[in-house]
């Protein structure tokens, strides 16, 4: 759902002021318990692997709900976790300890507050539907991802990334202000309004929403989004205006005609273009692609391209940059869709970035990346991606460009600390069967392993990587069976803002009431 200009207030029947119908007011809360026959939906989100057992699942549609919530579970001692879209990659959600689920999925409205001057998305709102909404409403969008399906509510505070990143930056640059439920030193809750004024005595707690990922401070209830800089009253002015118009590309090369020299050419050839064209002010910076190796069961392998089909050049542009990418590795390309279509239609529908959710079980990792691939690295790439004792179609490495405007912002104006980076990979498998489990978990954790050979089998920072993405969650990363490099979770995706963010918890969690298998813990 989305508020748009002049419609009319929204109620459970349908009915508007006005024409003869009472209004009703929003539903809820719902509890839903384990003898309830809706409560096996709403204890497991898009990673089948994790399904869990809360005592009892709320579903919320107003922030005076949620503190409700909050503050049963706080009196009644019990583990409470928060879902909006269900996308967590890990059990922070379904874990054994958890005892009561916020479900936000019905608090989904997306609208214009004229009195602070900025957007408003509440956490359950999905992406294709706030983009649509401040589309169709405003002409302005949010430079977000590029599943249409994931909630608001996890992505932002993540820190969230899509195809408009390099023109545009993070979604947490955009960031004005949150509404969120806390819990203080006397296991009080209540709801508390933090903005990056610089009078805002609650501006901390605005800025550890910049990227410290969800469930770790408290439950936001609605992002307020302005753009830096932002000035005047015009909401048409207040957000980035996407592109009218985009240009699009897939193409794929087979595995069946690809040896090893060809296809470390690709990958190698990839990195090198987004070296040299990440830099803010770049003609390339509306170009957005994703090359997506997928292991050789699967038969082939394609890249995905959009850009600004308003942009000087921009369909010889595109060629051009496909034809970087190829050259040099005696092999063709198959062309499987180059056209123009609008930007929203694009955004929401064109299956290039917009594949459905799968809701399957998967296992995921990831790396932010300041230079192209190593030899090595290369290596390691065809070796696990062709491997033939392992079958995984559905078993792929997501390589995206980065960099442009992401790198104009300093690594403490936010939590997210990876402000040089040109490359950023989504390692991914995905398959059906629990009996599955074992195989796909040693192909992904040998396969990043042996990338990271060099560095502890992680991405550690340095020269070439930059650590980890925290909307990818990874607990792999506690473990020094799978970290060797003897840098923790938290300083590979936050480097130099750990210590910070620790403060922040102090102040607004000093119960530690928020908490999961990566939340940030309290200071020692």
């Amino acid at each position: 759902m989305g508020t748009l200009p002049g419609a009319p207030p929204a109620t459970a029947t349908g009915a508007a002021e006005g024409v003869g119908e009472a209004v009703v007011p929003a539903f809820g809360p719902v509890t839903v318990k384990p003898s309830d026959r809706r409560y096996p939906d709403l204890v497991w989100g898009a990673n089948r692997r994790w399904v869990g057992t809360p005592d009892s699942v709320r579903l919320v549609t107003t922030a005076d709900h949620v503190v409700a919530a909050v503050q049963e579970a706080v009196d009644g001692g019990g583990q409470l976790a928060v879902r909006s879209g269900g996308h967590c990659y890990e059990d922070f959600v379904t874990g054994d300890g958890v005892r009561l689920v916020v479900d936000m999925s019905c608090m989904d409205e997306v609208g214009y507050d004229p009195g602070r001057r900025a957007f408003f998305i509440e956490p359950g709102a999905r992406l294709g539907d706030a983009y649509r909404a401040l589309y169709k409403g405003w002409g302005v969008t949010i430079p977000g991802g590029t599943c249409p399906t994931v909630g608001a509510g996890g992505h932002i505070v993540g820190g969230g990334y899509g195809a408009l990143a390099r023109l545009h930056g993070l979604v947490v640059d955009h960031l004005y202000g949150v509404e969120a439920v806390v819990v203080d030193r006397d296991g009080k809750a209540r709801k508390v309004v933090a903005t990056r004024e610089e009078t805002d005595p609650n501006r901390d707690l605005l800025w550890a929403h910049t990227g410290a990922g969800g469930g770790t401070l408290a439950v936001v209830t609605k992002y307020l989004m302005r753009s830096r800089g932002a000035a005047g009253a015009d909401p048409a002015k207040l957000l980035p205006q996407p592109p009218s118009e985009l240009h699009v590309s897939t193409v794929t090369w087979s595995w069946e005609r690809m040896p090893e020299a060809a296809f470390t050419t690709i990958l190698r050839n990839f990195g090198l273009w987004c070296e040299r064209n990440s830099a803010p002010g770049s003609p390339y910076a509306s170009l957005f692609s994703q090359l997506k190796p997928t292991h050789r069961s699967a038969g082939s392998f394609s890249m995905t391209t959009q850009i600004d089909a308003a942009a000087p050049n921009s369909a010889k542009l595109l060629d051009d940059f496909l034809a970087a990418v190829n050259k040099g590795s005696g092999v063709d390309y198959r062309v499987d869709d180059r056209r123009t279509m609008s930007w929203l239609h694009a955004t929401t529908y064109w299956p290039g970035f917009t594949a459905p959710d799968s809701t399957t079980r998967f296992k995921a990792k990831s790396a932010y990346m300041r230079k192209g691939f190593p030899d090595a690295q290369l290596k390691a790439f065809y070796k696990h991606l062709s491997r033939t004792d392992f079958h995984g179609p559905m078993s792929v490495v997501m390589i995206s460009t980065y960099g442009g405007q992401v790198n104009t912002v300093a690594p403490a104006d936010t939590v997210v600390p990876q402000r040089d980076s040109v490359l950023k990979l989504h390692y991914i498998t995905f398959w059906q069967n629990a009996a599955d489990d074992a195989r796909h978990l040693s192909w992904i954790r040998e396969f990043y392993q042996d990338v990271y050979a060099a560095t502890g089998g992680v991405p550690k920072p340095g020269d070439v990587t930059d650590g980890c993405f925290v909307n990818y969650a990874d607990v792999d990363l506690n473990s020094p069976q799978w970290n060797g490099s003897g840098v923790p979770w938290h300083e590979l995706y936050f480097k130099g803002n750990y210590r910070r963010l620790q403060t922040v918890k102090a102040r607004w969690d000093p119960r530690n009431v928020f908490r999961h298998g990566q939340s940030i813990p309290l200071p020692s």
